[in-house]
């Protein structure tokens, strides 16, 4: 299913909730693709949880956190036997950071839950199923989480 909307999206990447003005960068972003802007879409999310959830999301991305999809094509260094890693950049590094002590100061408990719908891209019954909890006890969970996820970035919960 797709649900195709213009948004903003600032220097730094991060992609606003209303459409690009006159002027200003936009990017098509189909809401029906994660399962955060997909609860959002539905009012089942505050602005703040949303945008603390993305902030997560996009720290992960640039952590490099998730697991390759192909196979990688560069070519193994001269002199580096058996073609090992290359070292991160700075940015991925405070990305990571930034990853860590987020998910450090929402606790053990709603990490998981975090990781699974924000990071992984499940789908809140599938991410209850893997951690063996009852139905609709996920969506309760996660909002906790990106509550104090939010707290965490310093935007406003109501």
């Amino acid at each position: 299913m797709r649900e195709l909307v213009q948004r903003s999206i600032d220097a730094d990447g991060v992609v606003g909730r209303a459409p690009p003005r006159r002027g200003q960068r936009g990017v098509t972003v189909n809401l029906a693709e994660s399962p955060l802007a997909w609860l959002a879409a539905r009012g089942l999310l505050s602005v703040a949880q949303l945008e603390a959830g993305e902030r997560l999301r996009a720290d992960y991305e640039a952590a490099q956190l998730g697991a390759r999809v192909t196979m990688r094509w560069d070519a193994t260094p001269a002199g580096v036997r058996g073609g090992g890693a290359p070292e991160p950049g700075l940015g991925a590094i405070a990305a990571k950071r930034r990853f860590d002590a987020a998910l450090a100061e929402v606790g053990p408990g709603l990490g998981d839950i975090l990781w699974r719908v924000v990071c992984a891209g499940e789908s809140v019954p599938g991410a209850e199923k893997a951690l063996g909890w009852p139905a609709r006890a996920g969506r309760l969970v996660l909002g906790m989480a990106l509550d104090r996820l939010a707290a965490h970035y310093g935007l406003p919960v109501g």
